[in-house]
């Protein structure tokens, strides 16, 4: 049997009617379909990134006989626990076609050799409890610390929480604190 080879590269600006559809599919896999799908000025941004040298935000694709079969987008950002930059491996997706051909292994090793190069100490990502296959992969690739993610969506709530907020006391203290609520 014949396995294409893969070339793992920057995404290019001519990419976008092969990258968007892996890209709506990496979304529905995570639930953000129909009235959850993202806004479109949020795809477009994210699109647009991707190419300007002020952005973080980087993104590779893997091409396969002349298709592009899958997608990472990571970034380079600063820690509290390192000297050195991280990477964050925010998405990863390969097509259900190509599935099963080492796609998405590639595409992590060519994230690791991007963060190594740009100097960075660390790449980490999270996925879905339910991602088994992904997780199967990650296990042979990466560590799994036993994190949980939680996650507090600013936008849906316009005074940042429920919370009546408490004036610290002590004298000085300009923070404003959010009284708990049980």
């Amino acid at each position: 049997m014949h396995r294409a080879s893969i070339l793992v590269r920057p995404v290019r600006q001519a990419d976008y009617p092969q990258w968007r559809p892996l890209w709506d599919g990496y979304n529905a896999f995570y639930g953000r379909l129909g009235a959850t799908a993202l806004a479109e000025e949020i795809t477009a941004a994210t699109w647009e990134r991707f190419f300007a040298a002020s952005e973080p935000v980087r993104a590779l694709v893997a091409e396969s006989e002349g298709r592009v079969v899958g997608l990472t987008h990571y970034l380079f950002h600063r820690s509290t626990t390192r000297l050195h930059d991280v990477c964050y491996l925010q998405d990863l997706f390969t097509a259900e076609t190509a599935r099963g051909r080492g796609i998405g292994r590639e595409l992590i090793l060519a994230v690791y050799r991007a963060a190594h190069e740009a100097g960075c100490s660390r790449v980490y990502w999270q996925t879905h409890t339910t991602n088994a296959a992904g997780r199967g992969l990650y296990d042979k690739l990466a560590e799994h610390k036993g994190f949980i993610v939680y996650a507090h969506e600013l936008s849906a709530h316009p005074a940042i929480g429920a919370a009546p907020a408490t004036a610290s006391p002590r004298a000085g203290n300009n923070v404003v604190r959010r009284a708990r609520t049980s």
